[in-house]
């Protein structure tokens, strides 16, 4: 196969993930949430077991008028909804699906690429908040800007964990290494990376820059239409993001049964899986307040990845 064939086949393929799953997973917390809080409206919408709802909600942004306010930086305003969705984009490039083959792009530093680009989901929540000339929009910026910068570390610290564990920076190289031994030993280090992840995509209960009933919707406030869409859509991309992540680094990837044919079967259904729990915490847990939120991340998070890089290093010289 010619090399730009090769390369279009892989684009084309990530991206058409990057366009289904995150719909999945925002069909998923629909149903989840209507059964667990008895939501009576998403499982009635396009008749059996409200399977429209997720359509209907699409119909409804591209029907809302698309405003931007006149005091706003327009330039920056409008591009600050593509700019959460790219990042995201180019983490499923490195994400394995299987063995051999199955990811886009094989990177011996795949890791390190992922949490780099991962990072820049702060500038694109500071784009919208200052642009947006709306001081609630500001103060969901800034606490959005703590938080990010704040649990940045632990999630650090926790992948650096496995990646000693492992001997490698590359996704498939610590699939390939992984042990059923490790969901013992780096189990710390898989809450710390999971908990900092949920927090990274501002997720409830980590979700103080949107804070609903302080802020509007924070950053978002004077977001409408598409763009306000494509806000919602980065939150579902992101948790297909940390889910993949948390099923490739802790959870063994396309370790399974017949993992040679049905190694991308394994990992999607254990990526589906991390999410609903993402999906169940929101339902569960109530917003933390910013001082709770910050003193789990220093106090309780920091510490527990510092000992487990610890502990890794002494089993690695000890083995």
């Amino acid at each position: 196969m010619p090399l730009w064939l090769d390369l279009a086949v892989r684009i084309v393929a990530v991206v058409a993930a990057f366009l289904v799953l995150p719909l999945v997973v925002g069909q998923m917390e629909h149903k989840a949430m209507a059964h667990m809080q008895a939501r009576l409206g998403p499982m009635y919408a396009g008749g059996f077991h409200g399977w429209a709802q997720l359509i209907a909600d699409g119909v409804k942004f591209v029907q809302k008028e698309d405003v931007t306010p006149r005091a706003a930086d327009r330039r920056v305003f409008q591009l600050a909804p593509i700019v959460a969705l790219f990042p995201y984009l180019v983490v499923l490039l490195a994400v394995p699906l299987g063995p051999g083959a199955l990811v886009a792009q094989k990177l011996d530093i795949g890791l390190f690429f992922v949490l780099a680009v991962l990072g820049v989901g702060v500038v694109a929540v500071l784009m919208s908040a200052w642009a947006s000339a709306n001081k609630y929009s500001l103060l969901g910026g800034l606490r959005g800007a703590a938080q990010l910068l704040g649990y940045e570390l632990p999630l650090v610290l926790a992948a650096a964990s496995v990646a000693m564990a492992a001997g490698t920076l590359s996704l498939p190289g610590i699939v390939a290494a992984w042990s059923p031994w490790w969901l013992l030993w780096q189990l710390p280090a898989m809450v710390v990376f999971f908990v900092s992840g949920v927090a990274e995509i501002r997720r409830p209960p980590f979700d103080m820059p949107i804070a609903d009933s302080e802020l509007v919707v924070g950053y978002m406030t004077e977001y409408t239409g598409l763009r306000f869409a494509f806000f919602l859509l980065t939150e579902y991309v992101g948790i297909v993001v940390i889910a993949a992540l948390t099923t490739v680094l802790f959870l063994g990837g396309w370790h399974g049964p017949f993992a040679e044919q049905l190694g991308w079967l394994w990992t999607l259904i254990k990526v589906f899986a991390v999410a609903f729990v993402i999906i169940w915490m929101r339902v569960t847990f109530p917003r933390l307040r910013e001082d709770q939120l910050q003193r789990i991340c220093w106090l309780v998070l920091v510490p527990v990845a510092l000992a487990q890089l610890v502990l890794t290093a002494a089993v690695k010289v000890l083995t």
